[in-house]
């Protein structure tokens, strides 16, 4: 019974071996972690196998090509700049664009002693403007709201008034998809002036007040805007424009094209003139700003009109072109020029001291130039 249990006990030993070889043969024949192997452990209580990893040894490169760097990376912070401006903050987005501009152009001439002559004179002249519009898939509307005003002051002579404009626009538009660049739009279009205006020297009787005239203009039509271009195109068939002239005297004369007021033959007053006429027409306005050059910016806008009731086809005009040079953020020249024929807005006949007729007076062309370098702001 003894020699039994002396020869199981040798065996289990034997197979004890046998298993810790074969285990350490499979291991040193791989470069790799090998996945372990199920062991039999019925035949024993306690059976540790060590793990052990041989891995190649890497072969040195003798020879390196020319074009290879083996140096290691230096991170260095020497031609680092300090940062000078704030950090912009995280801002909702909004469907809203806002843009504020203030400008302010002067211009100034000098003479001491000057031999060919000429007089001190200096101009200003200043522009606030305020633009908010929004667009969003299919709908979009634009506001402006702008207000220009400017003097000049030339030696021997008193101020005088050489830019005056209160102009209010809106437009809202709406396409049935976002395809599409033709809007059905309505359109309120609003101008007048701050202060009186005189036919220089003559400063005792104004031409023109605040709301005398005052220019409203509600219409509905189409409108094409295409995206990514500041381009506007209003096509209005059914736009009324109402002329104000809210100075009895100016509309008793009938200035502006109101009807003006009846007198008698002693020149007694019978009827006082209308201060709103009221027309029917068909409008087109165009607005565009292009960059046509570095640094050159362009600014056009016009308006057509012509009324369906008292004689169409007599169109009216008022048409305006800037050129923007930019010189920095700053500081710009603005060169502008405006055109304006209104049929209704008639020139006073002139006579000399024997009456005859000098200027038989009736609508004109009215040109303006303006030449400004100024600073501009916008906030």
């Amino acid at each position: 019974m003894r020699f039994i249990e002396y020869l199981f006990r040798q065996v289990r030993r034997l197979a004890i071996i046998l298993l810790l070889f074969l285990n350490f043969f499979a291991v040193t024949a791989q470069d790799t972690i090998p996945t372990r192997q199920p062991i039999d452990t019925t035949a024993v209580d306690t059976i540790t196998v060590d793990t052990i990893v041989i891995r190649a040894v890497q072969t040195k490169i003798r020879n390196i090509p020319r074009s290879v760097n083996l140096t290691n990376p230096i991170v260095s912070f020497k031609k680092t700049k300090a940062r000078t401006k704030a950090f912009n903050k995280f801002k909702v987005p909004s469907f809203w664009q806002n843009e504020n501009i203030l400008k302010i152009n002067l211009n100034e001439a000098a003479f001491v002693n000057w031999k060919a002559g000429g007089d001190n004179s200096i101009a200003a002249a200043g522009n606030l403007k305020f633009i908010k519009n929004y667009k969003f898939r299919y709908i979009q509307w634009d506001n402006d709201l702008e207000f220009r005003y400017g003097l000049n002051a030339q030696e021997g002579r008193k101020i005088r008034k050489t830019e005056d404009l209160i102009r209010l626009s809106s437009t809202f538009g709406y396409r049935r998809d976002t395809l599409s660049n033709w809007y059905y739009s309505v359109k309120a279009n609003f101008n007048t002036q701050f202060s009186n205006g005189y036919k220089y020297p003559d400063r005792s009787t104004p031409v023109s007040r605040f709301m005398a005239p005052g220019y409203l203009f509600l219409g509905a039509g189409t409108s094409y805007i295409p995206d990514g271009k500041s381009f506007n195109l209003y096509i209005s068939p059914i736009t009324q424009k109402m002329t104000y002239v809210q100075d009895q005297t100016l509309a008793n004369q009938g200035a502006f094209g109101v009807k003006k007021a009846v007198f008698d033959a002693d020149g007694n007053l019978i009827t006082p003139g209308k201060k709103v006429f009221m027309e029917f027409g068909f409008l087109i306005t165009n607005t565009w700003q292009k960059q046509i050059f570095e640094n050159v910016y362009l600014d056009h806008r016009i308006n057509l009109y012509t009324d369906y009731l008292r004689r169409f086809g007599n169109i009216d005009v008022d048409w305006e072109l800037n050129i923007k040079l930019v010189v920095n953020k700053y500081i710009q020249t603005n060169i502008g020029t405006q055109i304006i024929y209104d049929d209704d807005i008639k020139f006073e006949e002139l006579r000399n001291e024997d009456g005859t007729i000098v200027d038989s007076g009736g609508p004109r062309i009215q040109f303006k130039q303006i030449l400004g370098v100024g600073v501009a702001y916008s906030f």
